[in-house]
This record gives C-alpha cells, sequence and structure tokens, in this order.
C-alpha cells in the first residue's frame, strides 16, 4: 500500500493511456511510478461450501419470547439475533411467529 506524498491519502494503481502503470492518489491527483511489482486484484474461487443455507422447517429447536405478530397478532415467536451491521452496534433482533411464520426484525441499539 502506497500513500501520497502531497497529502497523506491511499493511492491506488490505475493504467495511462499510454498503458503504464502507475499509483494515482484518491484525493489530490498526484502520481506515482510503480516500482517493484503490486498485485492489482485477487480471484476468489467460490464453492459450493461458501453458500448459506436457510432451514425453514421445524427439525432445529429455536427459543421463543413473547412478541406481538404485526401480521396476525399473536403474543409468541421464535427469536434469534445476528450482527447485520458494524462491530461497534447493536445485533439485529429476528423473530418468527409460532403461528403464522411470519418473520420481521427489531434493530437493536
Amino acid at each position: 500500500m502506497e500513500f501520497c506524498d502531497k497529502c497523506g491519502s491511499m493511492m491506488v494503481p490505475v493504467t495511462d493511456e499510454d498503458g503504464v502503470r502507475r499509483l494515482k492518489c484518491r484525493s489530490c491527483g498526484a502520481t506515482k511510478e510503480i516500482v517493484g511489482s503490486f498485485v492489482v486484484r485477487h480471484e476468489i474461487e467460490r464453492s459450493p461450501r461458501d453458500k448459506i443455507v436457510v432451514v425453514e422447517d421445524d427439525s432445529m429447536p429455536m427459543p421463543t419470547t413473547s412478541a406481538l405478530c404485526p401480521k396476525c397478532g399473536n403474543t409468541e415467536a421464535y427469536y434469534w439475533t445476528l450482527q447485520t451491521r458494524r462491530g461497534d452496534e447493536g445485533a439485529t433482533e429476528f423473530y418468527r411467529c409460532t403461528r403464522c411464520r411470519h418473520t420481521w426484525r427489531n434493530y437493536g441499539g
């Protein structure tokens, strides 16, 4: 990783119109000659193991809590939490009605 000598911002590899590879500042536009070798891009191969499997049956027991279903008015729901935003923010709470299986979420704070 290289930083601009003028403003200190991160520089990114670019190809000029004449086909020459250079580093260019994201902020001020200053350029620098590339010395040595840089890896510009990594290709990541995905395998079937990388896929997320969602279980939609009742084979896994889930905890229940008192929560009002906005769809049918039932007062009991399954619940789980996931970190869906930045690590310094609260987790997102998910609820699924035990009667109609409607799913909704509550963003923690």
